[in-house]
């Protein structure tokens, strides 16, 4: 069976618009969230009224009600109920094509990593200091390639979110209603979109949830190991997740980052930000190197480097691995790049049925 095939005319366009949707959405929440958020209203003090503003727990006035006042005041919730008119409009309107997405065959991502997916990026930690690392990145490199890759790749119970402790979260996390995130952080998160979450131990980076689907929170070793470790926690408790310091991931940190959209199992549109696929493709066929990888996991590694290689070479052939932004990468690694990229001229195309 081929690695990858195209997507028919009727699937490209069907994603095409389902993806223009989502991004309307987005555009239309974050406009929400920002322009819009907290509240305004008219307060009394000492017989006269003024405007106050709300922005997360803190009032500031805006001044005595006047003409100006007034017209902010009116602009403020007028535009509020526009944007949240839209909202509703897009919604349904992701609904409706959500049925055709999977009638079509375009629904890929288990649900549950894409709803955690959809509470990282409302929190504004996706991106920031949270990647989505492992098979799912998959999702997104079929996507920035514009093909389909074969299911048998794509199967997997857990999902690798990659900590990037340099982040301050505290500046850009966003509070989700119902989760303290500060607080509870990671299984916080991921309780909110599905009760059944929990920690496999004490201090463990791994939570599963009744299904036996894992969420595993990993990160870089520090470059100097005699030095204080790493904040492994997004939140404060205990109970938080705690990422394990993994060999080799400083070089997925370090090397450009990509979005891509894919769509659920549900036919629901979910946004994904991976590593570079070059860094991506380099890194498994390191680990498929390694003498004390599991056998087993090491010929998905290899297969997987080779696949997403190949993927660059065929459809995203302005990605050069000698590219200076893969600087990140040892030298002798990337000069490696030739063990896994496809032959020249010589077709990957089955001779065989997929009998």
């Amino acid at each position: 069976m081929a690695d990858f095939t195209d997507w028919t005319h009727e699937q490209v366009r069907q994603f095409v618009d389902a993806e223009q949707v989502f991004s309307a959405y987005q555009a239309a929440r974050t406009e929400l969230g920002q322009r819009f958020a907290g509240s305004m209203a008219w307060k009394t003090v000492r017989g006269r009224q003024y405007l106050y503003r709300k922005r997360k727990a803190a009032w500031s006035s805006l001044g005595l009600r006047c003409p100006e006042t007034e017209a902010a005041h009116a602009a403020f919730h007028d535009g509020r109920a526009r944007v949240k008119q839209r909202l509703a409009d897009l919604a349904r309107r992701l609904d409706a094509m959500a049925p055709v997405n999977r009638a079509l065959g375009l629904g890929r991502m288990p649900v549950v990593a894409a709803r955690a997916l959809r509470a990282l990026a409302a929190a504004r930690l996706l991106g920031t200091g949270i990647r989505v690392v492992g098979t799912h990145a998959l999702f997104a490199y079929e996507r920035l390639a514009g093909l389909r890759i074969a299911s048998g790749h794509l199967a997997t119970g857990d999902i690798d979110l990659l900590f990037d402790a340099r982040a301050r979260l505290s500046l850009v996390a966003e509070a989700l209603p119902g989760v303290d995130l500060e607080r509870e952080g990671l299984i916080g998160l991921l309780r909110s979109v599905d009760r059944s979450f929990e920690p496999m131990g004490a201090g463990s980076f791994r939570a599963v949830n009744r299904d036996g689907f894992m969420v595993d929170l990993i990160q870089p070793l520090p470059p100097d190991r005699m030095a204080r470790s790493p904040r492994s926690r997004i939140g404060t408790s205990s109970d938080d997740l705690s990422a394990v310091e993994i060999e080799g991931l400083a070089w997925l940190v370090n090397s450009p980052k990509v979005s891509a959209v894919t769509l659920d199992a549900r036919g629901y549109p979910v946004g994904l930000v991976v590593p570079d696929p070059r860094a991506f493709a380099l890194h498994k066929a390191w680990l498929a190197a390694r003498d004390d990888r599991d056998p087993l996991k090491r010929g998905r590694d290899a297969g997987q480097a080779r696949l997403v290689a190949g993927l660059v070479a065929e459809r995203l052939p302005h990605l050069s691995f000698e590219d200076p932004a893969l600087g990140a990468i040892p030298r002798a690694l990337r000069d490696r790049a030739a063990e896994i990229l496809p032959a020249p001229g010589v077709a990957d195309e089955s001779i065989e049925p997929d009998w």
